[in-house]
């Protein structure tokens, strides 16, 4: 059980992933309301191409809001995620939450010593 709250563990990205995917998707839903979207146009004379205004509209509008989201939500899921696989792949030791803490000591280390400084 302990293993299900490791950030470097495969089921605890799996889990993370699918999360961000089903928050895309519900952000998405509560913040673009396809209907108000194609009565908007309406109103001030937007509209699609070869689209009726109205429902037809709407209807569009969530089938290309549901066709961009799928690409978007994995790929933000993919962001977040790959690199802790990296890293638990890698043998590097875990020091804090999402790698960025490792990136930044690995940057720091890399940084050339001068000859004045004596902390090298």
């Amino acid at each position: 059980m302990g293993n299900w709250f490791n950030p470097l563990s495969v089921a605890y990205n799996l889990v993370y992933g699918v999360i961000i995917v089903f928050f895309t998707f519900f952000y998405t839903a509560v913040v673009l309301n396809p209907n108000d979207l194609a009565e908007n146009m309406r109103k001030f004379g937007g509209f699609v191409p070869g689209i009726r205004p109205g429902r037809k509209t709407a209807e569009y509008i969530d089938k290309v809001l549901s066709r961009i989201t799928l690409p978007g939500a994995i790929f933000l899921a993919l962001i977040a995620v790959v690199p802790d696989l990296l890293i638990a792949r890698s043998g590097m030791p875990f020091l804090g939450f999402g790698g960025t803490s490792v990136l930044i000591v690995v940057a720091s280390r890399s940084t050339p010593c001068s000859r004045s400084s004596r902390t090298c």
